[in-house]
């Protein structure tokens, strides 16, 4: 396969001199197969240049297939610039997560509407597929395609293309499902020393795969205040992919604010982790315009990844437990304008009398609670042959780490502590619906 970098900024496109060696146009990397089956991965303004690189370069009708990690204006900003879209005869299947709200055409033409561009989306004369691609494992074109949910305030899929045995993983945006990476009580850089769920498998997704392209927005000291923004600073990045046996690792996602001295520092500074960590693995920020040839190895290296199809969330009946009646209906809020039937219960002993009466599609469960606390009624239900597979948010202002491990040592689905965003809790919720497949 070949890999080449058209766009490596993240949030907005920054041209100008200080951004002129790892470059100023937002995500889009392409992907082509040995065959000749073409992959783009996020339309951010770096399509325009692949775009115009397609017409002049490659045999004619042009078709493709856009994976669109999510549909923030960064990474779809390019679309209505990518040139072959504007030429008949020329074919385009376009993906992006299901779940997400809007169709996905409806995104998409949104910001093609007269106000802000001349040409409508209905008007383009290619060829135009849309499919809402739910988690798990998919055939496009005869090439092997994983998608799986990150942590991000929208709904967003990270990408694994396997092809003649050779595989890219495409991570962009992603957030740490907690800010404590590894358990205390064990050792450092293997996969069941890390503490959060989410954690263990966004790095499983990414086993040894010959490269990873991985969002690292921020540096550590950034990161605090920019927590729940949906991005990952560098040194979790190479922590995740040196124990997952990644090849090569390409930083992306580049911050607005960082020119090319300050990235040069972070790639010097991301080397060094995976020197602690004893790591062979190549790091590096990727580099508009830089190109990467990967050959096949002997082994699938996909082959322990498990997914299963999503089904659709359709009517949902959620339960919220939580003494505090700001904090339901908070989440009231965060789910609005969604096809859930939301029920709510004040403490312990009223949640577990709403299960039994009538057993919701997935309950949001604070821990600290009068009588029965939350982690005694994740028990009960989990210890019943009739709420065992009933999906748990814990959402809970302790953050200590005892905790995390307690509730997911029980049995929770997912783990969101206190203070979070309406987004992040909706996009938490969805992400866990489209999962209910998998336990059933």
């Amino acid at each position: 396969m070949r890999v080449k970098f058209w766009g490596t900024r993240g949030s907005i496109a920054t041209p100008g001199p200080g951004t002129v060696h790892f470059g100023g146009n937002t995500s889009c990397v392409e992907v082509t197969t040995d065959a000749g089956v073409r992959f783009i991965l996020d339309c951010g303004t770096g399509a325009r240049l692949l775009g115009l690189h397609l017409m002049a370069n490659c045999p004619k009708p042009l078709q493709g297939n856009l994976l669109l990690s999510h549909t923030h204006w960064d990474h779809i900003q390019g679309f209505p610039f990518f040139v072959p879209l504007f030429v008949p005869g020329n074919r385009f299947s376009v993906y992006a997560p299901q779940g997400a709200g809007a169709s996905l055409g409806d995104v998409l033409s949104g910001q093609m509407e007269f106000t802000y561009f001349p040409v409508e989306l209905s008007q383009l004369p290619a060829q135009l597929q849309y499919v809402d691609l739910p988690e798990g494992i998919h055939e496009i074109d005869g090439v092997r395609v994983l998608a799986q949910f990150l942590n991000h305030p929208a709904v967003a899929l990270g990408y694994r293309i396997q092809c003649g045995n050779a595989s890219v993983v495409y991570l962009c945006d992603h957030e740490p499902f907690s800010e404590t990476l590894w358990r205390s009580d064990a050792e450092p850089g293997k996969l069941d020393s890390i503490l959060h769920a989410g954690d263990r498998r966004h790095a499983q997704f990414m086993a040894c795969a010959d490269l990873v392209i991985h969002d690292a927005q921020y540096t550590p000291d950034e990161y605090p205040t920019k927590k729940n923004w949906g991005h990952s600073t560098y040194e979790y990045a190479v922590e995740m992919a040196a124990l997952a046996g990644v090849k090569r690792l390409a930083l992306m996602h580049h911050d607005p604010g960082h020119d090319d001295a300050f990235i040069q520092g972070i790639e010097d500074a991301a080397r060094e982790v995976a020197r602690r960590r004893g790591s062979s693995m190549e790091v590096f920020c990727a580099v508009e315009g830089a190109e990467i040839l990967l050959r096949p190895t002997e082994q699938p290296t996909d082959s322990h990844i498990v997914l299963k199809g999503s089904g659709a969330i359709g009517h949902t009946r959620i339960l919220v437990a939580d003494d505090d009646p700001d904090v339901r209906l908070l989440v009231r809020r965060a789910l609005g304008g969604n096809d859930y039937e939301i029920r709510e219960a004040g403490n312990g002993l009223e949640a577990l009398k709403s299960i039994d009466a009538n057993p919701p599609d997935l309950v949001i469960l604070d821990v600290l609670m009068p009588g029965i606390d939350g982690l005694q009624v994740l028990k009960k239900m989990r210890s019943n042959p009739q709420t065992a597979q009933i999906p748990v948010i814990i959402l809970t202002s302790m953050t200590d780490e005892t905790t995390t491990r307690d509730g997911f040592d029980t049995g929770a689905a997912d783990f969101l502590t206190k203070p979070f965003s309406i987004p992040q809790l909706a996009t938490r919720v969805k992400v866990c619906l489209a999962r209910r497949a998998e336990t059933r």
